[in-house]
């Protein structure tokens, strides 16, 4: 991708952006909505960068990142490697898969008051939380994958003498790479949404937690803040990883 399209898809994305806070700005100048409940965004963006330089906010973000982060990175590492295992040993697949219909479906948030008083009210709860509702995404894409590769580049890998425990790492594990990357996307996505779910329900910090505090004491302003900051750490991780995803699959025609 040439910077003419970059830009080009930046441009257009940002259209339901300035939109968005166009009709967020209009709804509050014709009051059809209250300040004190839906302050105006030019206010609320002042906040926010007070915010941004303050070193108690700074440690929100923080503690945010870092359970997205550990969360996703346990997420990812499990989902690649058990749909791996999967794809290519009908064995883990016999066993993987009716565990994978029963859970996969299931509201994750539902396990988190278990969570809560298996590994208590820390990090560990809020990382596992993640971990469990990111994991499966990338770990049926991994699946999927693996298990679309074609049979003749196997073939062509066997052909020329290469071993068959070198078979998943140099054909299988490249060719799905492209799923396995999609399912990334859609997990850290899911990671985003969880772990600031998670800081709502109970937390001490993170952005969660700010944003429940603001709301206890009727700061609204205070209480939009984290929600865009969220949202923008979300903007972000998504663009790196897109930069990641095109940087591994330039070989590829799709990517």
């Amino acid at each position: 991708m040439n910077g003419r399209a970059i830009t080009s898809d930046l441009l257009l994305g940002m259209i339901p952006i300035v939109l968005l806070v166009a009709l967020w700005q209009a709804l509050v100048s014709f009051g059809y909505a209250p300040v004190t409940l839906l302050p105006p965004p030019g206010q609320v963006f002042s906040r926010m960068a007070q915010q941004l330089l303050s070193t108690t906010f700074q440690q929100e973000i923080a503690a945010t990142l870092f359970r997205l982060f550990a969360g996703f990175s346990i997420a990812t590492v499990l989902g690649v490697t058990i749909g791996l295992a999967a794809a290519v040993n009908p064995a883990v697949n016999a066993v993987v898969r009716p565990i994978v219909r029963v859970l996969a479906p299931l509201p994750k948030v539902a396990l988190y008051p278990a969570l809560l008083l298996l590994v208590g009210f820390g990090h560990q709860s809020k990382i596992l939380l993640v971990t469990f509702d990111a994991l499966f995404p990338i770990l049926l894409a991994t699946y999927y994958g693996a298990s679309t590769v074609e049979q003749k580049l196997i073939w062509s890998a066997m052909a020329a003498g290469t071993p068959p425990r070198e078979i998943l790492f140099k054909v299988v594990l490249p060719a799905a790479a492209p799923s396995i990357l999609t399912g990334c996307r859609i997990g850290l996505v899911i990671s985003c949404i969880v772990v600031f779910l998670a800081e709502m329900i109970t937390s001490t910090d993170g952005l969660g937690h700010a944003l429940v505090t603001a709301a206890r004491t009727f700061q609204a302003v205070d209480m939009f803040v984290p929600l865009i900051t969220i949202s923008l750490v979300g903007l972000i991780l998504n663009g790196l990883l897109e930069l990641v995803r095109s940087y591994l699959l330039r070989g590829f025609p799709e990517a």
